[in-house]
């Protein structure tokens, strides 16, 4: 993310962009007045509000990120407009102000525009705006496999049908279940519907995998992906994912900055004497920040390289393997350490993924020899 400062001799188009309508806001240079107009969102409303300008290069435009995406600002950009897309969570609020229009959202946008206090985030490429969206496709679908398995563990557990045989959904659990008999007819058709929706689920996460994989091995995520997976708990898919929701690692200066945008860091009020910190800030990414939770619980265990990791590493640089096996014995020591002392673990896991989150910064960053 980085601010915006707007030249002084170009006019501003701030935008409150809805499904079905914009509100426009025009500051021309020097002025103060913003002149606002409603318009549709389809093309030819666009091509009628970029002809308005007898120059688009002298124009610079901005709306929020939010559902309707990169497109408004890949079309501006096409014709020489500069547009921004701007993080929302960061535009500066006033504490009295209780109004909240479209029009009021256009004069305040392109007013916070023209003072250089808007944050813009990084509009990707179309390649790799779709990735990311097959990566959250096939998170959507994990969601929805992990619900239909609880709704079979729940449904046995209904029934005094309860696995003491180790970890849920191996093999020989799920051989277990498929064992499973009733004597009631309404008992064994919700049974099956339960199993045959299961079954639909695991189907669709393998295809979904099937075609996210190959994407691993393709510019520009190969090098980053194959980096990431060099560290533990980073799987192909999931350094895939970090690599897509990311973009380009550069537009963070620090390793801190990029745990802020993570929303992994404690959020804090304090004046004067006093300091307060809470919860995480959840600001930024949760798609990102989702993938580094899940990573960290890999470091709950010793630190080793075992077969699966060895494999991810092999052919990797030998400085690259150096960090992960530095950040494997910090991260475990500290998992150890934090996890002796909290009592509960999700607090440990956050400040592990925390920590990941730099450790990955600094791998995407680097410069192997």
């Amino acid at each position: 993310m980085s601010v915006i400062h707007v030249p002084s001799e170009c006019v501003v188009l701030a935008m409150d962009v809805h499904k079905n309508t914009i509100s426009t806001g025009v500051l021309e240079p020097g002025s103060t007045q913003v002149l606002v107009d409603k318009i549709s969102t389809d093309d030819e409303s666009i091509r009628r509000l970029i002809a308005r300008f007898e120059d688009p290069r002298r124009v610079w435009a901005c709306y929020e990120a939010g559902p309707t995406g990169y497109e408004l600002a890949r079309t501006l950009r096409a014709v020489g407009m500069a547009c921004e897309v701007i993080a929302p969570s960061l535009i500066p609020t006033r504490s009295g102000d209780r109004v909240k229009t479209d029009k009021r959202d256009a004069q305040r946008l392109a007013t916070l525009f023209r003072g250089g206090q808007l944050t813009a985030v990084r509009v990707p490429t179309t390649t790799e705006e779709a990735v990311r969206d097959l990566c959250r496709a096939r998170a959507d679908m994990v969601i929805d496999r992990t619900r239909a398995r609880h709704r079979l563990d729940k449904f046995l557990l209904r029934h005094g049908r309860i696995w003491r045989g180790g970890t849920n959904w191996t093999l020989k659990h799920e051989r277990w279940v498929s064992s499973q008999r009733f004597d009631e007819r309404a008992l064994t058709e919700t049974f099956n519907h339960y199993r045959a929706t299961l079954s639909a689920r695991v189907a669709a996460v393998t295809a979904i995998e099937a075609d996210l994989l190959p994407w691993a091995d393709r510019a520009p995520f190969a090098d980053p992906v194959s980096r990431f997976a060099a560290y533990r708990g980073v799987t192909p898919l999931g350094g895939l994912s970090l690599a897509t929701e990311v973009g380009d690692w550069r537009r963070f200066p620090t390793a801190g900055m990029f745990m802020g945008f993570t929303g992994l860091v404690p959020s804090e009020r304090s004046s004067g004497e006093s300091q307060q910190r809470s919860g995480i800030t959840h600001s930024g990414n949760v798609h990102l920040r989702t993938q580094l939770v899940e990573s960290a619980w890999a470091y709950k265990a010793r630190p080793a390289v075992g077969a699966t990791l060895r494999k991810r590493q092999d052919g990797i640089h030998p400085d690259t393997i150096a960090r992960s096996w530095t950040a494997q014995r910090r991260l475990c020591s500290r998992f150890h350490r934090l996890d002796a002392r909290k009592h509960n673990r999700k607090v440990v896991v956050t400040a592990i993924a925390r920590e990941l989150a730099g450790f990955l910064w600094a791998e995407a960053n680097a410069t192997n020899t």
